[in-house]
């Protein structure tokens, strides 16, 4: 190990793209979002409101994993004290899910929820929805507005002359406008589809019509760990990109860990944010003499302990190994039963194949640890 005054480098955060920084900042707990904060990371409880220690553990584990805002569910007024427990006891904001019952927001709102998420089409009157808007007010916490393509106004949903996007963007801009005649700002806004395609055109819409309002960006009903991943990663990806979208939710049929963890792979690729290393390794090869891929695993396995924006390459030949990689922070280049460690391109030592993973994960907590 290295000296205790060795310091972890603070990840570099570049410059929010225009789209992102116009829109107004809003707090979810201590979390703000839009205004140019960093996107941040959301997930979703999937267990019982009234389990409540099974649904502490969750968030504990979702927030291990990198999750800085998560939304649990309050069904029914029954679990209201677990809700309120659960808010109290949480170690990050806690926003309430709402669908229907516009008192139980209400109640929410009286009870610890760090924010509402609600979709007023299925709230039913503005009366209502305004009951939901004092609530909020009062409590000192913001709004999600979530319209979905499965759950429209209304007003927009049986009208043929408008493709599902205009659909979406309509719906959220009047909830928009009704909120701000009744004087709440602090709201973000959500219009999920399953569709990559739908996905981009609404949010590009919405970017346009809105951009004041901080956006909450995803795919929703995307489907299980790998489909769900490449259609977020594709849609997100790109939103992300053009500087829309403030904060986000990866949705997979999966355990949520998994969308926190896709998620952050997906801002560390676009160089926005990372929290732990970049595995970068070759697809390996005929030239190849060792078994690279477990390698590979093993040290991306034991990389997700190590909270650093570092990069670490693991190369299955000279071809690709320090040249190729010599940007990397820390890596390795196999050859005949063997590795040649490298930092920063520059050779470390040679060791043997059987220790590879041991050596080299030894040198990165050497140095940022």
């Amino acid at each position: 190990m290295l000296d205790s005054d060795v310091q972890t480098p603070e990840p570099k955060q570049p410059e929010p793209k225009p789209a992102r920084s116009r829109t107004h900042q809003v707090h979810v707990g201590d979390v703000a979002v839009g205004g140019g904060a960093p996107v941040s990371v959301q997930s979703m409880c999937t267990t019982r409101t009234d389990d409540v220690e099974g649904t502490l553990a969750q968030i504990g584990r979702l927030a291990d994993a990198g999750c800085e805002l998560v939304r649990v569910t309050v069904p029914s007024k029954d679990v209201v004290p677990s809700f309120e427990e659960i808010c109290a006891r949480s170690p990050i904001p806690v926003i309430a899910d709402i669908h229907f019952d516009y008192r139980l927001a209400i109640a929410a709102a009286q009870h610890g929820a760090a924010a509402l998420r609600v979709n007023p089409g299925n709230v039913g009157s503005f009366e209502r929805v305004d009951a939901i808007i004092d609530a909020a007010g009062e409590a000192g916490i913001p709004i999600r507005i979530g319209v979905n393509a499965g759950s429209l106004d209304p007003r927009y949903d049986v009208r043929q002359d408008l493709t599902l996007p205009q659909k979406l963007v309509a719906s959220a801009c009047s909830f928009v406008d009704h909120f701000d005649q009744r004087g709440f700002k602090d709201v973000v806004v959500s219009a999920k589809a399953h569709s990559v395609t739908t996905t981009l055109d609404t949010y590009r819409s919405l970017s346009r019509e809105l951009p004041q309002v901080p956006l909450h960006v995803g795919v929703t009903e995307a489907g299980t760990l790998r489909q769900g991943t490449v259609k977020n990663c594709v849609a997100v990806g790109i939103l992300l990109e053009e500087g829309i979208g403030d904060t986000m939710r990866l949705s997979l049929t999966a355990d949520p860990v998994e969308e926190v963890k896709v998620a952050w792979d997906l801002l560390a690729s676009l160089g926005m944010r990372r929290l732990h290393p970049e595995l970068v390794s070759c697809p390996t090869c005929g030239r190849t003499r060792v078994k690279l891929i477990d390698i590979a695993n093993e040290v991306q396995e034991r990389l997700s302990t190590v909270k650093a924006p570092i990069s670490v390459a693991v190369m299955g030949c000279v071809v690709n190994g320090p040249g190729e990689a010599r940007d990397a922070d820390l890596g390795v280049a196999c050859g005949q039963g063997k590795g040649v460690l490298f930092e920063n391109g520059q050779k470390i030592r040679t060791v043997a194949e059987e220790d590879i993973v041991d050596e080299l994960m030894k040198e990165i907590h050497a140095r940022y640890e």
